[in-house]
């Protein structure tokens, strides 16, 4: 009886892990890569963040521009104090890319040096199934 009721115990725990993974959205999916994507940014880690990019991103951006142009914006602005999310929205057709899956994220962000910003980061649904971010904007 104990190994039965230990084994309908693990089954429900399968279940229910299963569930909360089934049940996340393509923004929760694309905002956990945009934040995994950020802190790379944050650290200055250039080439880390090009390689965790879309496959779009890699096909419009070199890795060279793209270290020149991290290094062009992000440290005069100084370390992030704060990042709040303000909107997440889903789409199939974003202007000025190939139809598929994206959702465009945006933040209010206190850094050091700006104490009002904007990020717009945009992931991707990549071939391969992993959401990857495509686009990254600071105004």
């Amino acid at each position: 009886m104990k190994i039965r009721s230990f084994t309908w115990g693990a089954v429900v725990a399968l279940v229910v892990a299963g569930s909360a993974r089934a049940a996340d959205t393509p923004e929760d999916l694309a905002q956990a890569a945009a934040e995994s994507w950020l802190k790379l940014t944050d650290a200055g880690n250039a080439d880390a963040s090009w390689e965790q990019a879309a496959k779009l991103f890699k096909g419009a951006m070199t890795k060279e521009k793209w270290t020149q142009a991290l290094a062009g914006v992000r440290p005069p602005l100084g370390k992030v104090i704060s990042r709040k999310l303000t909107s997440r929205k889903y789409a199939e057709k974003v202007p000025g890319c190939p139809d598929g899956k994206y959702v465009t994220i945006q933040y209010e962000t206190v850094f050091e040096k700006k104490a009002s910003a904007v990020e717009s980061i945009t992931p991707m649904l990549d071939p391969d199934g992993v959401w990857r971010v495509s686009g990254y904007f600071i105004r």
